[in-house]
C-alpha cells in the first residue's frame, strides 16, 4: 500500500503535466478546427469539417506542405548521417578528457538561442556581398550566392544552418550510444579480422539499435516543428513562398489572419502526420537485443 502512494506521489505531477499542457491543448484545438473561429468576432461558428475540406483547396498549404517534407528528410537525414559520422570519429580517441572536449565544442550551438544565432547567420553568414560563405567561394573562384534571396538555394540555406544549430545535440547522443558498447564485443571483432568499416557496420550500426531509433524519432518531431529559422533568416517566407513552411503557416494564420479555425485545422494535420512518422520508424526500428 505505501509502494503504490508512492508511486502516485510520483507520477501525479507528471500526469497532470501531461493533462493540462498537451492532452488539453490538443482537445482545444481539435475543437477549434470544427469552427469559423476569430478570437476579435463574436460569430464563431460551426461549420464542422468546413476547415479541412478547405485545405484541398489551397494552394499555399501544398506548397508549405512540400516545403516542409523537402526541409525535414533532407536536414533529418543529413543530421543524422554527419552526426553518426562525428561520434564515430570521436570515438577513435582514447583520452576521456579528449572526447569530452569534442562533445563540447560540437553541442556549443545548442544551447544558443536560435534567433539570436539566426540573426548572426542572416547578417554575417548568408549576405551576398559581405557574408562568409560568399568570401569563401570567391576565393576559390567562385561566384557569390543569393543564399536567403534565390528561392532555389534559400532551403538548403536553411537546411544548413539547421543542421549546424542542432547535430550537435545527436552527436552526443550517439556517442552515448558508441561508449556504452561492451569493449569485449569489439576485440572479438578484431580477433574475427574485421577491419573498421566491417566493424562499424556489423558491429556499431546494429548495437546502436536503440540509440537510432530515439535519435531519428526525436530530431523528426523536432524538424516538424522548427520555426524560429523560418521567421528570421529569411523575410515573408522568402520569393515565391520559397520559405513556407507548415510552422509558419500555422502562425500567420493564427496571428496574422486571425483565422483561429483554419489554423487548427493545418496545425491537427501536422500533428496527425508527426504521429504517424513516428510510429512506423519506431516500427521499423524495433529492436530486441543484448549484448
Amino acid at each position: 500500500m505505501k509502494n503504490k502512494k508512492f508511486v502516485w506521489a510520483v507520477m501525479l505531477p507528471a500526469m497532470l503535466h501531461i493533462l493540462v499542457f498537451i492532452i488539453v491543448p490538443i482537445g482545444i484545438g481539435l475543437t477549434v478546427s470544427f469552427f469559423n473561429y476569430n478570437p476579435l468576432s463574436s460569430d464563431n461558428t460551426f461549420i464542422g469539417l468546413g476547415n479541412f475540406k478547405k485545405l484541398f483547396l489551397d494552394a499555399d498549404f501544398r506548397l508549405a506542405m512540400k516545403n516542409t517534407l523537402v526541409f525535414v528528410l533532407a536536414a533529418v537525414f543529413l543530421n543524422i548521417a554527419l552526426s553518426l559520422l562525428t561520434a564515430q570519429l570521436i570515438s577513435y580517441f582514447k583520452s576521456n578528457k579528449v572526447r569530452s572536449f569534442f562533445r563540447m565544442v560540437f553541442f556549443l550551438p545548442c544551447i544558443a538561442p536560435m534567433v539570436a544565432t539566426s540573426v548572426v547567420f542572416s547578417r554575417s553568414i548568408f549576405p551576398t556581398a559581405t557574408g562568409f560563405l560568399n568570401m569563401m567561394l570567391n576565393r576559390i573562384g567562385l561566384p557569390s550566392v543569393n543564399w536567403l534571396g534565390d528561392p532555389k538555394v534559400i532551403m538548403i540555406s536553411l537546411i544548413i544552418y539547421t543542421i549546424w544549430v542542432d547535430v550537435g545535440y545527436n552527436i552526443v547522443l550517439f556517442s552515448a550510444g558508441i561508449d556504452g558498447i561492451p569493449a569485449y564485443v569489439y576485440e572479438a571483432a578484431d580477433l574475427d579480422g574485421a577491419g573498421e568499416w566491417r566493424k562499424f557496420r556489423k558491429v556499431t550500426l546494429p548495437l546502436l539499435g536503440r540509440s537510432f531509433q530515439f535519435v531519428i524519432v526525436q530530431t523528426l518531431i523536432s524538424h516538424f516543428q522548427m520555426f524560429a529559422q523560418f521567421s528570421v533568416l529569411i523575410l515573408k517566407d522568402g520569393p515565391q513562398n520559397s520559405g513556407l513552411v507548415l510552422s509558419r503557416y500555422i502562425y500567420k494564420t493564427a496571428f496574422e489572419y486571425k483565422d483561429m479555425g483554419y489554423a487548427s485545422a493545418v496545425s491537427m494535420v501536422l500533428f496527425i502526420i508527426i504521429i504517424i512518422l513516428s510510429f512506423i520508424e519506431q516500427k521499423k526500428h524495433n529492436v530486441d537485443w543484448e549484448y
